[in-house]
């Protein structure tokens, strides 16, 4: 037979016919094999890895009820977890590149789940804010491997779409983890509503291990710590990456300090809302998936500063509404929060992934960390403001983390002109 009906190409030497094999991507694809599977899996990771984080932040006025504490000890339920994730995401970054992407993840989600069917039985807060550390710390593996997973697995013109199906994930697990337990507590209590939860991330656990195909394309790598130092290091030495990372920080304090406190307001008067309404409150989350679906459209309007700018005034005004007396204004100032803050951040991550040219796994991690540390500091200074001063603390707190934002993109849009007038004109 000849080399024209079988489909193969030969190269003719004096000796040998060599057949010339084309290569061919064994990545997925969509409407290919594993495709639809690994994402599903990866979507109910998201589901369960944010509902079991901020499982207690819709419940704090309960907790603060059954243990007799101010809304300050209260957050810290929501503080630890979102602590103990950003101390554990560049660690368990570093594992992911040693033991596998998906072993960690099954690891990770295990023990959370694990912990979070012991959290109803907290006897006391001390004990509730140890487990959601511990909770915190183990789900840490799931956003430090999900995104190197599917870049390894999945075919860069599918990828966009792959990690937004797990974005979309979380999305959905943070805002029906709050729901949820909303509802279920107003009937039976904020031990049932985490309990629910718990029960709830071990059906999205077991079926992300049945779903998850296994990895064709890791490369196993060493642990080296200098290596690793070294990578941190040089990220940390980059003044944008270190404004990004502050600017994640800052939109996520305002936005933990909000959904933190607001529970706390919506149940005194002027509003008297009864739990299950303000857990439904956290429906406003679907305005985030939409504005950080449109944020690289305001990128590619605005420029990256620009889109900063935008989200950052959308949010201070959200906050300015939230000090009305009545129930509309207060929502459409939540709306505008939630809007500016998930632009933000979406602006915000993706610039990270595009100014690091090396070491992105951990230049995500930094930013993820930083996210989280702002998220523990908003949750805790938020309440401590609330105590303070009311809720006039609480959205004074969220204004000067807005100004914070505002006067690290002006210090950046003016080093960028400066670094403009100095780069050498090219000769004609």
């Amino acid at each position: 037979m000849s080399p024209a009906s079988t489909g193969a190409s030969t190269v003719v030497g004096a000796e040998s016919v060599v057949p010339v094999v084309p290569v061919v991507d064994s990545r997925m694809t969509p409407g290919g094999p594993g495709y639809r599977r690994m994402s599903f899996a990866l979507f109910l990771a998201g589901v369960a890895t944010f509902a079991l984080l901020y499982s207690t932040q819709a419940l704090l006025p309960l907790i603060s009820g059954e243990f007799g504490v101010a809304a300050s000890e209260a957050s810290w339920t929501v503080a630890a977890a979102t602590g103990g994730l950003a101390v554990f995401v560049l660690p368990m970054s570093a594992l992911s590149e040693r033991f596998g992407r998906r072993t960690v993840m099954t690891g990770s989600l295990a023990v959370a789940v694990t912990v979070g069917l012991l959290v109803p039985f907290a006897p006391s807060l001390t004990a509730l804010v140890v487990l959601r550390a511990v909770q915190g710390a183990a789900l840490a593996g799931l956003p430090a491997s999900a995104t190197a997973y599917l870049a390894e697995e999945v075919r860069p013109k599918a990828l966009v779409t792959a990690i937004g199906l797990f974005v979309a994930g979380n999305s959905v697990g943070g805002m029906s983890g709050r729901v949820i337990t909303g509802w279920v507590a107003q009937e039976w209590g904020w031990r049932a509503a985490v309990g629910v939860i718990g029960a709830i991330a071990v059906v999205c656990a077991v079926a992300f291990r049945l779903l998850l195909p296994a990895p064709r394309h890791f490369r196993a790598g060493s642990l080296r710590p200098r290596v690793l130092a070294r990578t941190v290091r040089d990220h940390l030495s980059n003044p944008l990456l270190c404004r990004l990372y502050a600017i994640g920080a800052l939109f996520m304090t305002v936005f933990g300090g909000v959904y933190t406190v607001i529970g706390y307001r919506l149940t005194e008067a002027p509003f008297s809302l009864p739990q299950g309404v303000i857990g439904s409150i956290f429906l406003v989350y679907l305005v985030g998936t939409v504005s950080a679906s449109t944020a690289g459209r305001l990128v590619g309007r605005l420029g990256r500063r620009g889109a900063l700018y935008l989200a950052g005034g959308t949010t201070a005004t959200g906050l300015a509404l939230t000090l009305a007396g009545s129930l509309v204004p207060v929502l459409l100032g939540l709306v505008l929060i939630t809007a500016g803050f998930f632009a933000g951040h979406a602006v915000a991550s993706s610039a990270v992934s595009k100014t690091a040219t090396a070491g992105r796994a951990q230049a995500s991690a930094l930013y993820q960390s930083a996210y989280y540390i702002g998220s523990s500091a908003g949750s805790t200074v938020g309440a401590l403001a609330f105590h303070a001063g009311g809720w006039a603390g609480t959205v004074l707190v969220g204004l000067l983390a807005v100004l914070g934002v505002v006067t690290i993109t002006v210090f950046g849009t003016r080093a960028a002109r400066v670094a403009a007038r100095r780069a050498p004109v090219p000769a004609h």
